[in-house]
Parts: C-alpha cells; structure tokens; sequence
C-alpha cells in the first residue's frame, strides 16, 4: 500500500475552513464570550443606571475575580467526567445549562434596590460558570482539533467572542433601553440554547485519552508532565516574554493619546472600532500563516513585526500636533501586528498543552501569559513620566529583544515547526516524597515572599504617583496589603496565596523532573500525538 502523503499548506487551510471540528470550537467561543461582556460591562451599567451608589458598583468588580482564579478547580475537571456527552462537552453543557438559569434568574431581581446584593451574588455565579466554561472549551480545543486545523480556528475563536462581548456588553445596554433589563437577560439567557445544541453536536475527539487516575495526579502531573520536556524553562520564560514589548505599549495607550491632544471621539473610533477589527484582522491571518508557512516561522516574523510597530508611537509623540492620518495609521499597524502575535501565539499555547492534562496545563499557560499585562500598567507610568513618552517607545523595542532571544532557545530562527521533546536526563536518584515537599514549601514561600514585595510595590508607587507630597513609603504600602480590609484587598492576599501554592507546586515539579520523573508522562502525550498526525495523513 503507498504511503499517504501530506496535504499542501493551501489544501491543508481549505480542509481545516470546512472542518466541523473548527466551526464547532469557534461556535463555542461565542458562548464563552457573552458572559463576559455581561459581568464586565452591562451588569454595572444597568446598576448605575438604576442609581445604585458608585462605591457598591465598583465591588461588582470582583465578580471578575473567578477568571484570574480558574486554575485552582480546573483539576477538578481534568480528574471527574460527567456521565453524558464525554469528558470535555458534558463540563460545557453542565456550564451551560447554568449560565442559562442563571440569567433568567438575572432577569427577575435588579429592579428592587434591597435585591441589589441578590445581583452581586449571581453576576459572582455567573463568572463562576463562566470561568468554568472557558477551562472545558479550551481543553476541548486542544483534544479536538487536528495539527492543520489549529490556525484557522485560533482566527474564528477570537473574532466570535470578540463578537459576544460586544452582544453582551454592547448591544446588550443599548437595547435595554428600549426594552428593559428582564427583558435583554431573558434574551441573553435563551442564547445558550443553541450553543447547548452546537455542543451536543460537536464532535468528540478522535484520540481519546484517559482521565487522571486521582485528584492528587490532576494536580501534580500537570506540572510534571510539561517540565520533563526539553528546555521547559526557557519556554516558559518564553510565554512570558514574547508578548511583553506589545503589552508595555498598549498599557497606557488611552493616556498617551490623551497627552498628546486627540480627541474622545478620534480615541475612540481608533482603539474600539478601527482595533477591534485590526486585532481581529490580524488574528484571522496571524492563524491563516502559521498553517501556511509553519508555526515557527510565523513566530519569528510576528515577533518582529510586533517589536516594530512600537515606532509608529514613536513618530506620533515626535509630531507635536495632532496628526490624525499618522495616529490611525500607529494604531491600527500596532493592534494589527498584535493580533497577528496572538494568532500564532495562540497556535503554540494549544501545541504546548498535553492532551490528558489539558485543563489544567492550558488554564496555567493563559495565567501566565496574562500576567506581565497585569504589571505592566503600574511599571510603564513610573517610566513615562520619569522619561517622556518618546524615550519610553523606544526602550519598548529593546524589551521585545529577550521574548525573540527565548524564542531561538527552543525554535532557531529557519525551523518551520517546534517539537517540544522530552529532555533525556542522567541516571539519578528519584527525590523522597519528603525531599519534594520540602522544595515545594520552601519554593512556595519564596514565590509568596516576592508576589507580596512585588504588589506592596506597585502600590507604594501608586500612593506616590497619585496622593500630591506622598514619597515613596514601601513599608506602609506592605503593612496595607497584609492588613486587607475591603473584600478587594481580600481577594488580593488571596491572590498572593493561589501564586504560592502555584509556584510551590512548580518547584516541586522542577525538582522531581530535573531526578528522571515525569518522562513517561511526556513520552505517553507524544505518542498520541503521533497517532493523531498519523490520522492527518490517512
């Protein structure tokens, strides 16, 4: 029998447009983007609207908080399935279903000032369910979706829930003015009815893997798994640095056009009309040429171009006066290039997470991929002002150098597609349980230790950028973060916890690698890997 051969680039991307494994992870993007819109922006709208007090609007922002914190229960979800529609669409459907209530029960309270913290709690549920959601649907989109397929689904994925949170935290506030807010949340709630059909049908993948077999190995082969493979840390580092130049500048976008005289209304047209569609744009094809010209390739040309859109800023803060033509154009390369950044991004993120473990690796890989845009505000102020905005451009470019540097760790410049292999490492002697779990402490307290200097900090500077007369008083601001008060200040010191146990668990996990564990681990996700790119031939 002749041997297979592999489908070009160009039929490869025709393939994956038509495959219903790709119009079924992009369908699903939308269910997981409408709750955000609602949590985010249309629930402390329709409370403001309604004269609830400023001060109690602003605590329904740590609704959000189930986001940030969703890595903590997704070893729950990689450890138990459900007893219908498979391991990852009956977590979607269960979620779902529970969206779905939960906005009908939306629609019944909010218009009686003593319901008001009836609210809060469910926009708290709703985040919850929301959260949960995303861990199925991106798990379900590292086991579905073939190698070819990747690409043109990461494009689709961000424009359609791009596209609910506009639904939702747009349209959503415009036409609850016309007809009321029990109205629009019965309207968003039925949304889920379809999305709960698209599920069912949705196929299952055609590699099935088996679930953790206990709730300690969802938790700790997670990590094990990803740091047996060669260079892990320098990949990691990676994740954390590729995107790093791109955050710095979108940090303080709004206030640099501010400064430099341009209008609301031009403001806002180039970021959330003309960006949206260069960042979706730029997404669609940023995915589209990593299945044409190979993931490391586009890696390597999008980090470039991502480093170098920065300049556009640059000229706009030498010109003195407003220059629209010149503002629309910085803006729009810029968010333009970013999109393409997070396109192929995107595509390594699902490449990276072992199928068995994909919850839980992938909800851990976003939250660090999300954690310097977190910083990046605080620190780019501080430069800004102690530099000046043209300056501060330019260092921009410098910063983007190290993300490129750990990219040639892993991916030398010419590859076309990174294999992530497991690292061979010498005989040595297996770490004891105890040996382990005193790296992990100490690793755990150290993490915690510089997670609370690091947000004691940020606050120190921005007590002093803010308060007129207030120097720079870090022993004040760390006696404030271990003294919380307010349910943010909890939700803070909470956060610090969750990173100690984190990065305990990393510690750990790096040791026990580093002695010959976890191997088999990664050698069994390569195996069906390659059984599944053997099915792509076939």
């Amino acid at each position: 029998m002749p041997t297979p051969r592999k489908q070009g680039a160009l039929a490869s991307l025709a393939a994956a447009m038509r495959s219903w494994r790709t119009a079924a992870v992009a369908l699903l993007s939308f269910s997981s983007g409408l709750p955000l819109g609602l949590v985010w922006y249309s629930i402390p709208d329709w409370m403001r609207d309604i004269g609830v007090d400023i001060r109690v609007v602003g605590l329904f922002t740590l609704a959000q908080a189930p986001w940030a914190f969703k890595v903590m229960w997704s070893p729950l979800m990689d450890r138990y399935v459900p007893p219908f529609w498979g391991r990852r669409r009956g977590w979607m459907a269960i979620t779902q279903v529970a969206l779905a209530v939960l906005g009908l029960l939306l629609a019944g309270v909010g218009r009686h000032p003593d319901a008001i913290w009836v609210v809060g709690a469910l926009a708290l549920a709703i985040a919850l369910a929301s959260a949960s959601q995303d861990i199925a649907i991106d798990a379900y989109a590292v086991e579905v979706l073939h190698k070819d397929e990747q690409g043109a689904a990461v494009g689709a994925r961000i424009a359609l829930y791009r596209a609910a949170m506009v639904v939702s935290g747009g349209a959503a506030i415009t036409l609850a003015g016309r007809l009321g807010w029990p109205a629009v949340n019965v309207l968003l709630a039925l949304v889920y009815v379809p999305m709960l059909l698209i599920t069912w049908r949705a196929p299952e993948p055609e590699v099935r893997t088996p679930a953790p077999r206990s709730l300690r190995d969802a938790v700790w082969h997670p990590f094990l798994g990803f740091l047996a493979r060669h260079r892990a840390l320098e990949i990691l580092a990676f994740v954390l640095l590729y995107k790093f130049a791109d955050q710095l500048a979108q940090a303080l976008t709004r206030p640099f056009l501010i400064d430099m005289g341009y209008s609301a209304d031009h403001r806002g047209i180039a970021l959330a009309t003309v960006g949206m569609v260069a960042t979706i744009a730029g997404a669609f094809v940023g995915g589209w040429v990593t299945t044409l010209a190979g993931l490391g390739h586009s890696l390597w040309i999008f980090g470039f171009l991502q480093i170098f859109s920065n300049v556009g800023y640059f000229l706009l803060s030498r010109a003195g006066e407003p220059n629209l033509p010149l503002m629309y154009g910085a803006t729009s390369f810029e968010l333009l290039t970013s999109g393409l950044g997070t396109g192929a991004f995107s595509v390594l993120l699902l490449r990276m997470t072992q199928r068995r473990f994909s919850a839980t690796q992938y909800a851990l890989f976003s939250s660090l991929f999300a954690l310097p845009r977190l910083l990046a505000g605080p620190v780019t102020g501080v430069v800004v002002d102690a530099i000046g905005w043209p300056a501060f451009f330019l260092s921009t470019l410098v910063m983007g150098i190290p993300g490129l540097v750990m990219l040639a760790r892993f991916v030398p410049l010419g590859v076309r597609e990174p294999v992530f292999e497991v690292e061979k490492q010498r005989a040595k002697r297996p770490l004891a349980a105890s040996a382990l779990a005193l790296r992990g402490v100490v690793g755990g307290l150290l993490c915690g230790a510089g997670a609370f200097i690091l947000v004691a900090l940020l606050a120190a500077i921005k007590t002093m950028r803010e308060v007129s007369g207030a120097g720079f008083d870090l022993g004040g601001a760390a006696w404030l973060v271990a003294h919380p008060t307010a349910i943010a200040d909890w939700v803070q010191l909470g956060g610090i916890l969750v990173f100690a146990v984190i990065g305990g668990l990393f510690t750990a996990a790096v040791s026990a690698a580093r002695h010959g564990a976890g191997g088999a681990l990664a050698m069994d996700e390569e195996a069906r890997a390659r059984m599944g790119d053997d099915e792509d031939l076939s």
